[in-house]
This record gives structure tokens, sequence and C-alpha cells, in this order.
């Protein structure tokens, strides 16, 4: 499996997945997820309509799949990271399950290459060097992964993508 961090617009990689990072309704949002519901068009805010009317909403730590879209991608990975408070009510464990979960997804539909956005890193106020270092160690650990062919870490901004590529250099 290749770990590979990209400096990129994440609605514009050609992979069999681009993973989300949602808010719990999946009616899309600010940050990736807006950018992935304007880029992909409104099936994937119809589809995502359906699957919250199903489950009532996407608990922060879980993931679903859509179909893409427009996107160039053929699917997306929905998951809802947490919301920073300190580091003492569980974020670490929620993060690692929003990449656990989306590596089962991909597994589970026989994906063989994902980009993931840095999921909680916005808005959401995870601290940017925790919520890599989580990425990494996650990503690394999950025996899906052996299936996998290329894992993207697809950071919008310098500061990110800078973290990615000391991290996987000290490994």
């Amino acid at each position: 499996m290749e770990l590979t961090p990209v400096r990129t617009d994440i609605t514009k990689l050609k992979v069999d997945a681009v993973v989300n990072a949602a808010n719990p309704s999946l009616m899309g949002g600010g940050g990736v997820d807006g950018a992935i519901h304007r880029a992909g068009g409104p099936d994937i805010l119809a589809e995502c309509g359906a699957i919250i009317d199903r489950i009532g909403r996407c608990e922060p730590g879980q993931a679903v799949i859509t179909h893409a879209g427009r996107l160039p991608a053929r699917f997306v990975i929905h998951t809802v990271g947490p919301v920073w408070r300190g580091g003492g009510e569980g974020e670490e464990h929620v993060l690692a399950c929003c990449y656990q979960a989306s590596l089962q997804l991909c597994f589970e539909n026989g994906l063989r290459s994902v980009a993931f956005p840095n999921i909680s890193t916005g808005i959401y106020g995870y601290p940017k060097q925790a919520a890599a270092k989580t990425a990494i160690e996650t990503i690394k650990a999950a025996a899906v992964c052996d299936q996998m062919e290329a894992i993207f870490l697809c950071c919008f901004d310098w500061e990110n993508f800078q973290i990615y590529q000391e991290l996987l250099r000290v490994e």
C-alpha cells in the first residue's frame, strides 16, 4: 500500500473514493464538505438525504458511502469527525474510527484507491499535528489496507502537507 501526502483539491482526484469530512446531517456545509457537494452535484445530496431518512444522522466516527456524482472519483465516503474539546473527551478514538470506518467501506466495496482530507482540522478545531499523527497511525494499522493500492492524504493547505511529509519521513 502506498501512503502519499498530496497538496491539491480533493474534488479533482481520480480515485475510487474520496472521503468527505461531513457533518452529522450529511447535507453539505463548509470546507471540504461544501466543496465535495458543489463539485459532485445534486445527486450526492439526494443520496445523502435517503441515507439520513434511513439512519437519522451519521454519528461522529461513523462513515457511509454514496456515488460521487460529477466528481472524477467513483464514490464519496462521508465520515463525521470529532469536534476538538481539548483532547479529554475521546476525540482521538473518534478520529481513528473515522479512518477505520472509511477504510472498511473501501474493503467492503472492493475499492483500491482512496483520498482522505484532513478530517476535523478545519472548523472542528482538531490540532493539525495530532490529527495527522492519528491518521497515519490508524491507516498503517488497518488490516484492510493490504488490498489498497494507493491512499492519499489530501491537503488543501501547505501547513497540513508539510506536517504529513515530516511525519512520514520520520517513520
